[in-house]
């Protein structure tokens, strides 16, 4: 990594953030992205302390002139592209009946173009550097889930778009990588997006079997070292990506079943 350019989506805090102290402390050259000033300088300042090799440009990457001022940032700050890691999302809570059209749009503009368009402004240079594109996808994007459609179909839409990438750039010698994350550790007061559109708070994951962010984030490191396409970083979600395609209706019955428990225990 020692020398590479990486820019990173979504990286003011969170796995994003994770990511960026990883690539630093490996040698890379990062480019912190997000859409809160405030929270971008003051995660530039701690990394820092790791790198002097650390920027941020803030931008909404869902608005096509925000993505191309980003990467176009980071060619007039370093001179080229090495890797992209697509990291920015939200996540929804709240079943089909009763989401208001407006959560799915806002999940797949966020989730989902919030990843094509830097991508595609940042093809042609990750093909000069034979580099790494790699998009942080969720065990969520392996099959629906219930009360995560939103969420779910945002990270499904990743994985076409990302075998789609891998095929037509299989001759230019662009890496393309496909993280499913399982439960991992967030920050406190960490939003999400509710049925009727309006942020609810995330429960404690704390006392949780959750992976913690410098797990997910050196597993991210390896994915590109090792030049892997999909790495899953659960048991679950390992067992899940197994199991669907080969009985997809047990994993649907285990699901079902597994919905109701955490129902009778919920009342």
């Amino acid at each position: 990594m020692n020398g590479k350019v990486a820019v990173i989506t979504g990286s003011s805090r969170g796995i994003g953030k994770g990511i960026a102290r990883e690539f630093l402390a490996s040698g890379a050259k990062v480019i912190l992205n997000g859409r809160n000033e405030e929270r971008l300088q003051a995660t530039e300042s701690d990394l820092k302390k790791i790198s002097s090799q650390v920027h941020y440009f803030c931008c909404d990457v869902t608005s096509s002139e925000g993505a191309k001022q980003l990467i176009d940032f980071a060619i007039q700050t370093y001179g080229r592209l090495d890797i992209l890691v697509n990291n920015v999302g939200v996540s929804s809570r709240g079943n089909v009946v009763d989401c208001e059209p407006e959560v799915f749009e806002r999940v797949m503009n966020s989730n989902f173009m919030g990843s094509v368009k830097p991508t595609i402004y940042a093809l042609e240079y990750l093909k000069e550097t034979k580099g790494s594109l790699v998009f942080i996808s969720s065990v969520a994007g392996i099959r629906g889930l219930p009360g995560l459609a939103p969420y779910c179909a945002s990270k499904m839409a990743l994985r076409s778009f990302a075998e789609s990438i891998r095929i037509e750039e299989s001759s230019s010698g662009v890496h393309v990588g496909l993280i499913y994350v399982g439960i991992t550790q967030i920050e406190h007061n960490k939003e999400s997006i509710s049925a009727d559109g309006s942020p609810i708070v995330l429960d404690d994951r704390s006392g949780k079997k959750a992976q913690s962010i410098s797990y997910v984030s050196k597993k991210v490191l390896q994915n590109i070292q090792r030049r892997r396409f999909i790495t899953t970083l659960s048991f679950v979600g390992v067992l899940n990506a197994f199991l669907q395609p080969r009985l997809p209706m047990l994993v649907e019955r285990l699901i079902i079943r597994s919905s109701k428990k955490f129902k009778e225990k919920s009342k």
